[in-house]
């Protein structure tokens, strides 16, 4: 499908002040690598993540998102306009009621607008875009807001945990490797019918997917006490989702009506520098168009990818107009890929 009438009004973001490095995650487990005798500086040379930002463990996804959404209305938006908010993030408050009412009410958001969450991992703001995007498009709705607010502070803590307190031999930690990957960090984004926003406002063009669920045993995440806990086969997980991101990257091609892409910019969800390798070699991608911020900020759930857009067009306002893919993809799987400005 082909978007014509929806453009990004506006975009914001939020960090958590307390930033660590990946050598001080290596401290935490001294009592692992002084077992298995690991050598300090494997995380950050493996991944080429140098730190990561985390809020304290409960600070709500509520409080993230809302903060995020509070900066984005400061910008001009009309609360009582917002139609729909979606909360999109991997980490919600509970299981009820949604999260979205807690930002809601944070927000300050009028009595007409619509609240909902939607969780698809990694890939649930790019799904919450599609979803909003065609309610503007076929006229139900003129303007909805996308938040996600991520801590992967409690993940965190509890892989620590287990693996300075349980046995484990090199073999054995891996399936925890990608948890010490995870930051924190929340976005928001207003998206609404073009003839209300600036003409200079990016716009949204086509978009496929391609969904494998016979993968989604290989990221499995789920609640750990007060903590959280997940496990991951990172290399397995890395040729599943190569295999998806090809297919769907045929169906992308087809949708552009070309024969070939070329993008001014990409951005990926951010993973680290091996994902994020692997991706554009196999879709044939040049690198130096890609932005990348795993390198400071992790990988931070369904923010990573709508935020380092927003970060790409504050470091540079023109990106607002370049001709970008937006290259998301999220544990079960699934890839989702949509065109900006084309």
């Amino acid at each position: 499908m082909r978007f014509s009438k929806v453009g990004i009004e506006a975009m914001s973001y939020a960090l958590p002040g307390e930033v660590t490095s990946s050598t001080e995650l290596e401290g935490e487990l001294s009592p692992l690598y002084e077992k298995l005798n690991l050598q300090v500086g494997r995380l950050e040379l493996m991944t080429g993540i140098k730190e990561r930002r985390f809020w304290p463990s409960d600070h709500l996804p509520s409080s993230a998102s809302a903060e995020a959404g509070v900066k984005l209305l400061k910008q001009g938006i009309n609360r009582s306009d917002v139609d729909l908010l979606i909360h999109s993030a991997v980490c919600r408050d509970r299981l009820e009621p949604a999260t979205a009412s807690y930002v809601h009410r944070a927000m300050g958001l009028g009595e007409s607008t619509q609240i909902l969450d939607v969780s698809n991992a990694c890939l649930g703001f790019l799904n919450s875009i599609i979803l909003a995007s065609s309610m503007i498009e076929s006229g139900q709705i003129k303007r909805a807001i996308i938040t996600a607010g991520e801590n992967g502070k409690p993940l965190v803590d509890e892989t620590i945990r287990r693996l300075n307190s349980e046995e484990h031999d090199r073999r054995s930690i891996k399936p925890y490797f990608a948890n010490l990957t995870i930051g924190a960090a929340a976005v928001a984004w207003s998206i609404a019918r073009k003839d209300l926003i600036p003409e200079s406002s990016p716009s949204l063009g086509y978009y496929a997917v391609q969904t494998d669920t016979s993968y989604n045993q290989l990221c499995e995440g789920d609640a750990a006490g007060d903590g959280l806990f997940m496990q991951t086969d990172s290399e397995e997980l890395l040729h599943a989702g190569i295999s998806v991101a090809k297919k769907a990257w045929e169906k992308f091609t087809s949708a552009s009506g070309r024969e070939s892409i070329d993008p001014d910019l990409i951005v990926t969800h951010q993973v680290g520098k091996a994902h994020t390798q692997a991706v554009l070699d196999s879709l044939g991608l040049n690198p130096e168009k890609n932005y990348s911020t795993f390198e400071h900020l992790g990988n931070c759930g369904s923010v990573s990818l709508p935020i380092s857009y927003a970060l790409a067009c504050e470091s540079d306002p023109s990106s607002l107009s370049s001709k970008t893919v937006l290259l998301g993809i999220g544990s079960g799987l699934s890839s989702l890929f949509l065109s900006l400005n084309d």
